[in-house]
């Protein structure tokens, strides 16, 4: 089942189950029958790393499912065995590290999934099904993400900020698939296909809670990949996103 059908499954249930019970607590005017929560995967990667092709096969269907924001951010810590990741950067890295620390994992690991900066999730098609139509189904009523016209300017509403406060990042990627041959270590000869290869990522501002708009970085292309997110600076969680 495509992950489209698990969202609307979920939230189906959701609904029928429990309409009953949010329109008795949850006045504000939204409809939570007919919208699904956007949700943001996030896979650290790398071509050196000899598990990391068939998670990236894995996550590569969900690049043009409607609701899913996929992310692939390679990291730079295999080069060590022999092949220098391509499209790498130590950013990408230290993003994961602060995931291992606001999640308190052990280690950073590749291949790795983190589902809105919440949890994470093996690469495998069934538990990730899953864990997307959960967090579909969410009702935290996160702040809206909306490109303003011109594609210059993304403005952020309201909403709860979460204590530590919580800041707006732009996350610059370019959208599809790019392959690469490995030459050396252990993927040596193989292709490796990424997917929504992030490029660069830009803080934008912090959010306070209030409506407010924020000027993307410059120089971008009309056919550049843009992931806003809206994230907890303590926890990591991401509290809204959208892309264009």
């Amino acid at each position: 089942m495509r992950i489209g059908g698990v969202i609307a499954a979920a939230c189906a249930a959701l609904v029928l189950g429990g309409a009953q019970t949010s329109a008795q607590t949850d006045a504000r005017p939204r409809a939570a029958a007919s919208a699904t929560e956007t949700v943001v995967v996030e896979l650290f990667t790398a071509q050196g790393c000899a598990g990391c092709p068939e998670a990236n096969g894995v996550v590569e269907r969900l690049a043009d499912e409607a609701g899913v924001i996929l992310l692939t951010w390679p990291v730079d810590y295999w080069d060590w065995l022999g092949w220098k990741d391509t499209l790498a950067r130590p950013a990408f890295s230290a993003r994961q590290r602060d995931y291992v620390q606001a999640l308190r994992l052990r280690a950073p690991a590749t291949p790795q999934v983190i589902v809105d900066g919440r949890r994470t999730v093996a690469a495998a098609a069934g538990p990730l099904d899953a864990v997307v139509a959960e967090e579909a189904a969410r009702r935290d009523w996160p702040p809206e993400v909306e490109f303003r016209e011109g594609a210059d300017r993304v403005g952020v509403g309201s909403g709860r900020v979460p204590e530590g406060g919580a800041e707006v990042v732009a996350v610059i990627f370019t959208s599809g698939v790019q392959s690469v041959r490995v030459g050396a270590g252990d993927n040596r000869g193989k292709t490796v296909r990424q997917v929504n290869v992030v490029r660069s990522v830009a803080r934008l501002g912090a959010w306070t809670g209030r409506p407010e708009v924020y000027a993307l970085p410059d120089g971008l292309d009309a056919d550049d990949g843009v992931a806003v997110l809206v994230q907890s600076r303590a926890d990591r969680r991401i509290l809204g996103a959208a892309r264009r």
